[in-house]
C-alpha cells in the first residue's frame, strides 16, 4: 500500500493513503542498517513509502520501502555535526519566513537557505513577516534587502500574519504545490500557518525579551493538506543552518548572480577569494555582485573549512 509520510517524531512516521486512510508507521529495521542512508533520518516529511498495515482493522503499519525522492532539502544534524538530517523530501518549493527585527534574520542565515535550495534545485521565496512592527527606517532596510534580492531572481514579500496582509498572495503561491516552510524561531511562521489554516491553531510564543530569539514552538516536521489543493511542511525554527554535502569549489554555483562570472575565472578551481585572474571578484569590484552577497560567501566558504567540506 502505497503511502506520503506526513509527520516523523524520530520514531514514528504518520502515513496518510490515498483513500484517506492514516497509519502510526514504524522503520522496518532493515533500513536502520543500510550504509546507503547516511542522514541522521533515513525517512522526511514529504517521503512516498510502501506500507504493510500490521492488523486488518488497525491504524498501525510497518513501512517497507522508500520511494525514489525527487528531491529534498537538508541541513547539517542538530546533534552530529558531520552527518546531515533531511528536512523534508519531493519538494516544489521553500519559503523562507523571515523579519527585518523582533527578531532580525540575518542575511547570512537567508543565503545559507538560499544555497541550501539551490543545491537540490528547489525554487524559493523569501517572506518578511512582521511589517506591522516596522518603523521608517526598518522599512528603507527592507527595501534595500528587497532589491538585493529581486536583483538576482528571488521572490521577495513583506507581510504581516498580526494584521492579516499578504496572506491572499501566500495562498496564491501555495496553491496546488507541496511547500516547505521554515524560518528561525520567533519570526511568526506559527502565526503565518493560523492564518493559513485557521483550524490547526498552532502554539505560539512571544520572541524572548533577554535573548531576542525566537521561543521554539514547532517540535518535529509535518505535513498539512492545504483547503484548496497543495500541501504546507511546517518545520522546527532553525537557529543556524549548516551547509553539507557541498564541496568548496562548488559553493559559488549556488550563488545565481555568480554562475554568470565563474567560468571568466582564470582558474576552473577558483575559490574567487585570494586567486589572480578571478572575474567574480571583479564583478564584486564594480558592483555588478552585491558586496553583503560577497560577504556571505566567503562567511560561508570559511565556515565550510571549519567543518571539513
Amino acid at each position: 500500500m502505497k503511502g506520503t509520510v506526513y509527520k516523523s517524531t524520530g520514531s514514528w512516521y504518520l502515513v496518510k493513503t490515498p483513500d484517506g486512510g492514516q497509519y502510526q508507521s514504524r522503520i522496518k529495521g532493515i533500513f536502520k542498517l543500510d550504509e546507503d542512508i547516511t542522514s541522521t533520518n533515513p525517512i522526511a516529511v514529504g517521503d512516498m513509502v510502501e506500507i504493510v498495515p500490521e492488523e486488518a482493522e488497525g491504524s498501525t503499519a510497518m513501512i517497507t520501502q522508500i520511494g525514489e525522492r525527487r528531491n529534498y532539502i537538508v541541513r547539517s544534524s542538530p546533534h552530529k555535526r558531520v552527518h546531515k538530517h533531511i528536512v523534508a523530501a519531493n519538494l516544489d518549493q521553500a519559503m523562507l519566513i523571515c523579519t527585518i527585527k523582533e527578531p532580525r534574520t540575518s542575511l547570512g542565515f537567508i543565503d545559507r537557505f538560499l544555497v541550501t535550495a539551490a543545491a537540490y534545485h528547489i525554487p524559493a521565496i523569501l517572506v518578511f513577516n512582521k511589517k506591522d512592527v516596522l518603523k521608517e527606517k526598518d522599512l528603507l532596510r527592507f527595501r534595500e534587502v528587497e532589491e538585493l534580492y529581486t536583483r538576482i531572481g528571488y521572490q521577495v514579500l513583506l507581510v504581516s500574519a498580526a494584521k492579516e496582509e499578504g496572506i491572499t498572495t501566500i495562498q496564491d503561491l501555495l496553491h496546488n504545490k507541496v511547500t516547505l516552510m521554515s524560518g528561525h524561531s520567533g519570526v511568526g511562521k506559527s502565526s503565518l500557518i493560523n492564518r493559513l489554516l485557521p483550524s490547526l491553531q498552532l502554539r505560539t510564543k512571544e520572541v524572548s525579551g533577554w535573548s531576542g530569539k525566537g521561543m521554539h514552538t514547532t517540535t518535529f516536521a509535518e505535513m498539512f493538506d492545504l483547503p484548496d489543493g497543495g500541501q504546507l511542511i511546517d518545520t522546527p525554527g532553525i537557529r543556524e543552518l549548516g551547509i553539507i554535502d557541498i564541496p568548496k569549489t562548488e559553493l559559488s554555483h549556488y550563488f545565481l548572480e555568480m554562475q554568470a562570472y565563474i567560468t571568466e575565472c582564470q582558474f576552473n578551481n577558483c575559490l574567487h577569494v585570494n586567486e589572480p585572474g578571478c572575474a567574480v571578484k571583479e564583478a564584486v569590484e564594480e558592483g555588478e555582485i552585491h558586496i553583503e552577497r560577497y560577504v556571505s560567501y566567503v562567511a560561508i566558504l570559511e565556515s565550510m573549512e571549519d567543518e571539513k567540506y
